[in-house]
């Protein structure tokens, strides 16, 4: 690799590490769509090098929101603990099997679940859930799990919008759990591309590095914002990510 391709990476992974930290998902999702689109890597290989660059992320982003303020650990390791099994099930199933038409039906959730954030936060009147006990966080891990194991980081990106909408949490809190649930499901995930060949190490590692560089700015702008604010760049990630993954998923079909 040149030294042009090689600060074209570490450039991109501080993108993608920024946008991570500021909601809470390691920045893979970004990276996936690029690697793919923009460099020509197939679906398994840029899913898998996403998740290398996401693991150091992940960490240091899980890190900083702990810092910042105190996490739940015994909700985030029940959502750990029951999504390592799915997680892995669905990596195995995915670095095997095209995934394009579970890519639409993904999409089409993430949608439904941008729409009712949207409803949430900008319709006063809207009432709010009671927060469900801590026990019930083993579905979300499950759910999560599985689709961690499809679509690279897709978990995390629910993980958010169920903490705030199931458990009482905070944007800023549900995005400190997201990451406390990537951790160990990132790390299994990519153990499994990476088995499997799908993980181009000389473009994960300068992605990586740039994403440990940038993470913990965008951790400090989240918890800068306020909570309407962060909620709504949130929701508009989501639909932007939506769109993506439906187009090219249809792009492959």
């Amino acid at each position: 690799m040149s030294i042009v391709h090689f600060i074209t990476f570490v450039v991109l992974g501080g993108i993608f590490g920024f946008v991570g930290g500021l909601f809470g998902i390691g920045g893979a999702f970004l990276a996936i769509p690029v690697l793919g689109i923009a460099f020509g890597l197939n679906e398994q290989t840029a899913q898998g090098t996403a998740l290398a660059m996401g693991m150091p992320n992940v960490l240091v982003g899980l890190v900083s929101y702990s810092r910042k303020k105190p996490l739940d650990w015994r909700l985030a390791g029940t959502l750990a603990a029951t999504a390592l099994p799915f997680t892995f099930l669905a990596a195995r199933i995915a670095t095997l099997l095209p995934s394009g038409q579970l890519r639409i039906a993904f999409s089409i959730f993430l949608l439904a679940i941008a729409l009712d954030l949207a409803r949430r936060t900008f319709i006063a009147q809207a009432p709010a859930m009671a927060a469900l006990p801590w026990p019930f966080a083993a579905v979300a891990g499950a759910v999560g799990g599985a689709f961690s194991g499809f679509f690279g980081i897709g978990g995390a990106i629910m993980t958010v919008p169920a903490m705030t909408m199931f458990f009482g949490q905070t944007q800023v809190e549900a995005q400190g759990m997201a990451l406390a649930f990537a951790v160990p499901t990132t790390v299994l995930t990519t153990a499994t591309y990476a088995f499997a060949g799908d993980v181009d190490w000389a473009v994960g590692i300068p992605l990586a590095i740039g994403g440990v560089v940038t993470v913990s700015i965008g951790v400090d702008v989240a918890h800068r914002l306020p909570e309407r604010a962060l909620r709504s760049l949130f929701i508009g990630f989501v639909v932007i990510v939506a769109i993506a993954l439906f187009l090219k998923a249809r792009a492959g079909a």
